[in-house]
């Protein structure tokens, strides 16, 4: 399977990257940020997941095929804040995604939260 870029209509990105991409049953989203949601930890979270589940949409795939997620906070004071969000994002899956949350030192554009995820296609290969 060749590699494919993977996209929405209307996405941004910030820098010259790929939103998506997907080979060999394997996708890989770039970081999703959401500062323009507003200036809490919250509503940038549950902004940043609607675009993943766009972008795995976009991928033919889910949530649910989710494998690997890495959240990377502007103060990690805040992860109970993204951990509600992102708790509730994941109401009915059964099997949760393995994850890694970190403070960095900036994000870009200001914003208080990055989530980068990894999925396998499940009906691929």
């Amino acid at each position: 399977m060749a590699k494919k870029r993977i996209e929405v209509e209307g996405g941004k990105t910030y820098g010259p990257y790929s939103p998506g991409v997907k080979a060999n049953g394997v996708v890989w989203l770039a970081g999703q940020i959401a500062p323009e949601a507003g200036e809490d930890t919250a509503s940038q979270t549950a902004a940043s997941l609607e675009k993943i589940d766009s972008l795995l949409d976009a991928a033919g795939v889910n949530k649910n095929d989710i494998c690997f997620a890495q959240v990377l906070l502007e103060n990690i004071d805040d992860f109970a804040e993204m951990n509600d969000v992102y708790s509730s994002w994941l109401q009915g899956i059964e099997i949760p995604p393995a994850r890694a949350a970190f403070e960095v030192s900036a994000l870009p554009r200001g914003a208080k939260v990055e989530i980068v995820v990894q999925a396998i296609d499940r009906k691929c290969c």
